[in-house]
């Protein structure tokens, strides 16, 4: 997921205060993203979250493509905090030399079961859960958080997550 980086014309993305990178890695299901052309055509997307010895987070992006069934495509990057008073605010690597903003902006802080992740242009953004299916009122609740800071939820892909 290559993020891009600020828009001028947009309220700043607050992040949220706290986030336990143990507690976050795992595997997480993608419930439904804004188009972006890494992952265009692709289904029943996960992304996994990895601690390294060294602190930082390997990142393992993966989806099935729906054109050409039995199909995968994943990409491997890595992740760390680049500021420690910003633990919400993530870099993403999966291509030397870039790197783009991953922002953790609402988190069930309680349970880590959903998060949703954007940038600060609003371009990208992922509402990812730990079971492949969320129930519609929290799903619209996270959408409605979504929309509260200026992304486009009318432009989102409910991304099919029916391949296992």
């Amino acid at each position: 997921m290559v993020l891009s980086s600020c828009s001028s014309n947009m309220k700043k993305l607050v992040t949220v205060p706290e986030v336990d990178l143990n507690r976050y890695a795992g595997k997480w299901y993608e419930i439904a993203r804004l188009p972006n052309s890494f992952e265009k055509g692709l289904i029943c997307t996960t992304a996994e979250y990895t601690i390294r010895e060294d602190g930082k987070v390997t990142v393992v992006n993966s989806g099935h493509k729906e054109a050409e069934p039995g199909k995968t495509s994943s990409v491997k990057g890595k992740a760390w905090v680049p500021d420690k008073n910003e633990p919400g605010r993530l870099k993403v690597q999966f291509f030397w030399p870039f790197a783009g903003g991953y922002y953790i902006f609402h988190l069930d802080q309680e349970n880590y079961q959903y998060v949703l992740v954007g940038n600060p242009s609003r371009k990208y953004l992922w509402l990812l859960a730990r079971t492949p299916v969320i129930d519609e009122a929290l799903y619209q609740q996270l959408l409605m958080v979504a929309k509260v800071n200026e992304f486009a939820i009318e432009n989102l892909i409910k991304v099919k997550q029916d391949c296992w």
